[in-house]
C-alpha cells in the first residue's frame, strides 16, 4: 500500500470529526445563549415583573383606600405596606425607607426591592424580599430553562448517534479507497458480497460504483503495462533488421549517391528508436524509473547538429555550434537527443534565411533562430499537443514542443521560450537548477 505523510491527518479529519464538532459547537451556542437568557429572565422578573406587580397593588390599594381611608396598607407574608399620610408623621416608617423618592428601589444591603408610590393622600411604600424575588426567578425562569437545556442536549445527542450512524458507511467506503494502492488498487473489499451489513441504500450503490471503478482502472493499467512492454519489442524489431542491413549494405563499395540514402535510413531509424524510447517512458508510471546514465551533452548536441543541417539543404540558412562547456548528464541518452532534435527540427522548419545558433553552456542549451518567430497568442499555445504557429509549412505535426515540454517535466528540466513575430525564436533547455 502506497500513503502519503498527510493520510493520517486527512483521516482524523474525517466526516464524523467535523460533524462531531458541529454538533459541539451547536451545543456551545445553545448553552451560552440560555445562560444569557437566564441572566435577562432573572433581571426582568426581579426588576420589570416585580415593578409591574408592585405597581398594581399600590393601584388596587388606593381604590380601595378612596372607598375607606380605615383600609390598612398591604401585609402579607411576602409584602410589607407602609401608608404616611399627609400631615402626619412617618415615624412608622423604617428608618431605610424615609429617603427614598417616588419610584422602584433596589436595596441590597437590606435584600429589599421597593416602590414608594405617592398619591394626593398621601405616600405608600411596598416592600418585597429580594430574596423572594430571586426565588420567583428561580422556579420560573432558572428551571424551566434548565429544562430545556437538558432537553435540547438530550435531542442534539440522538441527532449527533443518528448521523453518525448515517455517515458511517461514507466513512467506512472512504478508509478502504484511502488504503488503495494506487497502481495495484484491491477492490475486493467492496465486493457485494463483503460489504458490511450496515452500508445500504445510496452507500451501497457508491461502494458498487468504486468497486466497478477501480476494477476498469486496474484493467485499464494492466492493458498499458502490456501495451508498453509489447510495443517497446515489437517496435524495436524492426529497427533493428533496419540498422543491420544498412550496415552491412554501407560496408560494400556502393555509388555515393545509394551511401547518402543508407546513412539518411540510418538516422531515421536512430530519431525513430530515440522517439520510441521518449514515448515508453512518458507511458510509463511516475514511478518506474527508466534506465539512465553518464552521457556527455556535447556528443548528442554535435551529432543532432550535423542530423538538422540535412534540413537546410537548398536554404540560405547557416547552422553553427558553440561549446562554452562540456556537461554531464544523467538520464537516458535518448530522451535528452529527442529533446534536441524537436528543437532543431522546429528552427529548421521555420527558418527560410539567416542563421540557427546552438550554444551549450555548464547548465543549458540554447537554440536561437532567425526564422518567422511566434505571435504572443501563439506562445500561450505553443505547448499544445497538435498545434503548429504556421500551418501552412509542410513539416510536422504540432507534436515537437508538446512531447519536449512532458519530457523536461519528467526528467526535472525546464524549457523557456522567448520568441518576437518576424525576428526568430530562442528556446533554452536548464537541466540544473
Amino acid at each position: 500500500m502506497v500513503t502519503s505523510p498527510d493520510d493520517t491527518p486527512m483521516r482524523h479529519h474525517g466526516l464524523p470529526r467535523k460533524l462531531r464538532i458541529a454538533f459541539i459547537l451547536q451545543a456551545v451556542m445553545v448553552s451560552l445563549a440560555i445562560v444569557l437568557g437566564v441572566y435577562l429572565i432573572s433581571a426582568v422578573i426581579k426588576h420589570s415583573l416585580m415593578n409591574t406587580a408592585l405597581q398594581e397593588e399600590a393601584t388596587h390599594f388606593w381604590e380601595l383606600y378612596s372607598a375607606s381611608t380605615a383600609q390598612p396598607p398591604p401585609n402579607t407574608h411576602n409584602l410589607r405596606g407602609y401608608l404616611v399620610v399627609k400631615g402626619h408623621s412617618n415615624l412608622v416608617l423604617p428608618e431605610n425607607l424615609r429617603d427614598l423618592k417616588p419610584g422602584f428601589h433596589e436595596l441590597r444591603d437590606d435584600d429589599l426591592l421597593v416602590l414608594v408610590d405617592e398619591q394626593s393622600q398621601g405616600r405608600l411604600y411596598l416592600v418585597f424580599l429580594r430574596s423572594q424575588a430571586e426565588r420567583l426567578a428561580f422556579y420560573f425562569g432558572t428551571v424551566p430553562i434548565i429544562m430545556t437545556l437538558v432537553a435540547i442536549y438530550l435531542v442534539s445527542w440522538l441527532t449527533y448517534r443518528a448521523s453518525k450512524r448515517l455517515v458511517s458507511p461514507v466513512s467506512w467506503l472512504a478508509r478502504q479507497v484511502a488504503e488503495w494502492d494506487p497502481r495495484r488498487p484491491d477492490v475486493s473489499g467492496l465486493a457485494p458480497d463483503r460489504l458490511p451489513n450496515d452500508v445500504q441504500g445510496e452507500a451501497r450503490q457508491l461502494a458498487s460504483a468504486l468497486h466497478g471503478l477501480a476494477q476498469r482502472v486496474t484493467a485499464h493499467v494492466a492493458r498499458e503495462r502490456d501495451f508498453t512492454r509489447d510495443a517497446s519489442h515489437e517496435l524495436r524489431t524492426p529497427l533493428t533488421v533496419i540498422r543491420v542491413a544498412t550496415d552491412m549494405g554501407m560496408a560494400e563499395d556502393a555509388p555515393p549517391r545509394v551511401a547518402r540514402a543508407l546513412q539518411r535510413i540510418q538516422r531515421a531509424g536512430r530519431d525513430m528508436e530515440a522517439v520510441i524510447d521518449a514515448f515508453l517512458i512518458l507511458a510509463r508510471e511516475a514511478e518506474v524509473e527508466p534506465q539512465s546514465e553518464d552521457f556527455d551533452v556535447a556528443d548528442i548536441v554535435m551529432d543532432e547538429a550535423e542530423n538538422a543541417r540535412t534540413l537546410l539543404l537548398n536554404k540560405p540558412v547557416d547552422l553553427e555550434v558553440t561549446l562554452h562547456a562540456r556537461p554531464r548528464l544523467h538520464a537516458p541518452p535518448r530522451v535528452f537527443q529527442v529533446v534536441v532534435s524537436n528543437l532543431l527540427r522546429n528552427a529548421c522548419t521555420y527558418t527560410d534565411r539567416g542563421r540557427i545558433d546552438v550554444v551549450l553552456e555548464s547548465d543549458r542549451v540554447i537554440v536561437r533562430d532567425s526564422g518567422i518567430g511566434m505571435s504572443a497568442e501563439s506562445m500561450t499555445r505553443v505547448f499544445e499537443p497538435f498545434y503548429r504557429a504556421d500551418p501552412t509549412r509542410p513539416h510536422g505535426s504540432g507534436l515537437g514542443l508538446s512531447i519536449v515540454s512532458r519530457l523536461c517535466d519528467r526528467f526535472g528540466w525546464k524549457i523557456e521560450l522567448d520568441s518576437e513575430l518576424g525576428r526568430g525564436t530562442t528556446a533554452t533547455i536548464r537541466f540544473v537548477a
